[in-house]
């Protein structure tokens, strides 16, 4: 491969950690310019496949790929929306390898032919004088596809017949029969109700499908008040027929709104920041930036807003974030003063604006994702989690612990540490419980906490950072047990407790007080599960192991002059029976620092009887 391609490993394993969702990606030289922009139904298949066999491309996909730096992405709902969008954005940037790799026929129009039945169709020119057109558009399969539906909805013509003159002078076609055309052939339908109809589908294509829902259901009713019910029956089918296009549509926003959204997404010291533009309706551009997060969030918000906005960029009315800005009014002030029209700064609870706001969400978080190698699954459910418990940052770091007895013979706790929402082995800890005489949970817990945060504050290598929580396998009790350690040692560090139900399933979060429900939650509800369950894996199977070994240094104990340390020695040395069955006499007596005379008593013993 050549040294054009150089690139190429970089973009397979970016390409590779793109999302399986609909989308539309940007392709970008090395000055940063975007050279082509495409749609996919799922985007990691598409963008991927750019980058495998690229000996097999053919000549033009070649080049382009040749020159590819890096690329961008917007993630959308239905693969409707990416085409849609598609087209809006190569509207926008004209990129290069869009003109070139079309069918070199230059732009595409939507062109309304005159005469007294006119039609919608597709045309490479605009010079008719005769007819009306819509566009340039460079994506002719976009106009295609745009024109298709839009005949579908509104029934329209699509045969070659000319009208009035081709009235009635044969049957209807099959698309009459199955409901794709109003059947004008007929000669039933007047030229004032024909062009009522090209111009409601005129106003589809210009406004979207809000608007023209809005106007057809006035024309329904007012067809019913005067029982024209056939008219008002045929309005009523197309209404349906826009409503069921509009539900796949949602990179279209209703009412027209034209807006910025602003989006944050957190993990591993990062936050990445989606801004979203929608204008007349119609979504325009997506960006993404990424900055660091060791601050307040509201405070970030409004500096982000400030800095973003500097300069010439244009300040729509209305700016929608998805967390609350610090002085958000003051902030309108500001914006106003600059635009000179009102600015309205919202942070959308309920309907279309928390739609638009959740889809620049899922732009963040897929963004994010990539940088940090972490899913958006992953991200979002420790978001969840750092929003329902009042966290002043999203938990980079979480630890967990659990307590196991066997009676007081083997009492152990387990420490688990979650990176970044995964588990992290580094992090684990095993603890002996020393002090605590008797069965105390409570006790057992606030040994384990104190001891390990002490080590922190004497800077012990092995527990030298702080979590950003910790979580306890326990109620109410574990929490307000462990809340006066932390507060003896002065460490601050939000504290919960993961609560069962009498299956033993993590139901809910203790903060010492109330308990905080997570069933609806799905992400959330696993991550914490996932928590509760390894941490107590973690802290059983290292009780079993301490019970097994306090089995066999109990028997060790019946040979004469092998006492509790010698047998320790022993099984500090040997951890399994049969390691300590294929051991020597003189390795036994190393080990165990006794005489040949009790090596070989002892010997004897392990290979008849223990």
């Amino acid at each position: 491969m050549s040294s054009e391609f150089e690139r190429l490993d970089y973009l397979r394993e970016k390409a590779n950690k793109l999302p399986l969702c609909p989308g539309v990606y940007q392709m970008k030289d090395k000055t940063g310019k975007i050279i082509y922009i495409g749609k996919a139904k799922i985007l990691k298949n598409r963008v991927t496949s750019y980058f495998h066999n690229v000996e097999a491309h053919n000549p033009k996909t070649y080049k382009l790929v040749s020159v590819i730096y890096d690329f961008d992405f917007i993630v959308t709902d239905t693969e409707l929306d990416a085409l849609v969008l598609e087209a809006s954005l190569i509207k926008l940037h004209s990129p290069k390898y869009n003109i070139l790799l079309k069918d070199d026929k230059g732009f595409s129009y939507i062109r309304i032919t005159g005469g007294s039945y006119p039609r919608i169709e597709h045309s490479f020119k605009n010079d008719d004088p005769f007819s009306s057109y819509i566009g340039p558009y460079t994506s002719g399969y976009t106009v295609k596809q745009t024109i298709e539906e839009c005949n579908r909805i509104f029934m329209l013509p699509t045969c070659h017949k000319e009208f009035p003159r081709d009235f009635r002078k044969e049957r209807p076609c099959l698309n009459f029969h199955i409901k794709k055309c109003m059947g004008v052939c007929r000669g039933n339908v007047s030229e004032k109700e024909y062009r009522g109809i090209i111009d409601e589908a005129l106003s589809f294509i210009k406004n979207g499908s809000k608007e023209s829902v809005e106007q057809l259901k006035a024309e329904m009713n007012e067809a019913a008040e005067n029982l024209e019910f056939e008219k008002a029956a045929k309005l009523r089918d197309r209404i349906n027929a826009i409503e069921r296009s509009a539900k796949t549509q949602s990179i279209q926003a209703g009412k027209a709104i034209s807006c910025d959204i602003f989006a944050v997404s957190e993990n591993s010291g990062l936050t990445s920041v989606a801004v979203v533009k929608y204008r007349k309706g119609h979504l325009i551009d997506k960006e993404n930036y990424f900055i660091g997060d060791d601050f307040d969030n509201r405070i970030m918000r409004s500096e982000f807003l400030m800095r973003y906005y500097e300069g010439d960029r244009e300040i729509p009315k209305l700016i929608l974030l998805d967390g609350e800005p610090e002085d958000g009014e003051i902030l309108e002030e500001y914006f106003k003063s600059l635009s000179g029209h009102k600015v309205e700064i919202s942070v959308p609870k309920r309907g279309e604006n928390l739609v638009l706001t959740t889809l620049a969400k899922s732009n963040a978080d897929e963004y994010l994702s990539l940088r940090v190698g972490r899913t958006s699954h992953e991200i979002s459910a420790l978001q969840d989690l750092a929003k329902l418990l009042g966290l002043k940052k999203v938990p980079v770091l979480i630890e967990s612990y659990d307590i196991s007895n066997l009676g007081e013979q083997t009492r152990v706790a387990g420490m688990i540490t979650y990176k970044n929402g995964r588990p992290y082995k580094p992090g684990y800890r095993k603890f002996n419980i020393k002090d605590v005489i008797g069965v105390d949970d409570y006790a057992c817990m606030q040994e384990v906490i104190r001891r390990r945060f002490v080590r922190y504050l004497e800077k012990d290598e092995g527990f030298s950072e702080l979590p950003d929580l910790i979580l306890l396998d326990g109620g109410k009790g574990h929490v307000n047990a462990v809340a006066q350690v932390l507060e003896e040692l002065n460490i601050s560090v939000p504290l919960f407790g993961l609560v069962k139900d009498e299956k033993h399933r993590t139901r809910a979060i203790s903060d010492g007080g109330e308990e905080i429900q997570i069933n609806a939650n799905k992400r959330l509800f696993k991550l914490l599960t996932e928590i509760q369950d390894e941490v107590h894996r973690f802290s059983i199977s290292y009780q079993r192991k301490k019970h097994k070994q306090s089995q066999y240094e109990l028997e060790l104990t019946k040979i004469k002059g092998i006492g509790e340390k010698k047998a320790l020695a022993l099984l500090k040395k040997y951890k399994t029976k049969q390691a300590i069955k294929e051991a020597t006499i003189e390795e036994l007596m190393e080990a165990a620092k006794i005489n040949r005379e009790t090596a070989e008593s002892l010997y004897i013993y392990i290979q008849e009887i223990f």
